[in-house]
């Protein structure tokens, strides 16, 4: 199955387990995000196309890396005025695993499968001894006049 999403001002067509570069979106490493802007989705033959999004289609995609593209450099020069600029620019992008694509309202099955495995780890942290809070100073008594 293929889906065709619209993040960042660009379009990409993508199917389960691509990976590829967006601009930046937010979210750490490992998290995961929902793309809604779907314009179309399909396998073989049978292709759904929105108007301008499909309804109700989601695609998943976990967060890999957070980082920057190559620099682009913007030289302007003015011929026989002695004078010159010059500016570098690196773009921010995001490099994503497409995890599913969705349609019909369907619910994401990494998101639970990750809520599961924090909830599995909470409570080992609990297990642990916790420090004992420092002994308070009796108070002092009041002063009357």
């Amino acid at each position: 199955m293929f889906a065709v999403i619209k993040t960042g001002g660009k379009q990409y067509r993508v199917a389960a387990e691509d990976v590829l570069k967006i601009e930046k979106v937010t979210g750490n490493v490992g998290d995961i995000v929902e793309i809604g802007h779907v314009l179309a989705f399909g396998e073989g033959e049978n292709v759904t196309i929105g108007a301008p999004f499909v309804e109700g289609a989601v695609v998943t995609a976990e967060v890999v890396e957070q980082g920057k593209a190559r620099t682009v450099i913007a030289f302007k020069k003015r011929r026989r005025q002695n004078s010159r600029r010059t500016r570098g620019h690196r773009q921010l992008l995001t490099t994503v695993r497409i995890a599913e694509i969705l349609t019909g309202g369907a619910k994401p099955a990494k998101k639970a499968a990750a809520k599961k495995e924090a909830a599995a780890a909470a409570p080992e942290a609990a297990e642990k001894p916790a420090k004992k809070a420092a002994p308070k100073k009796a108070a002092a008594p009041a002063e009357s006049e």
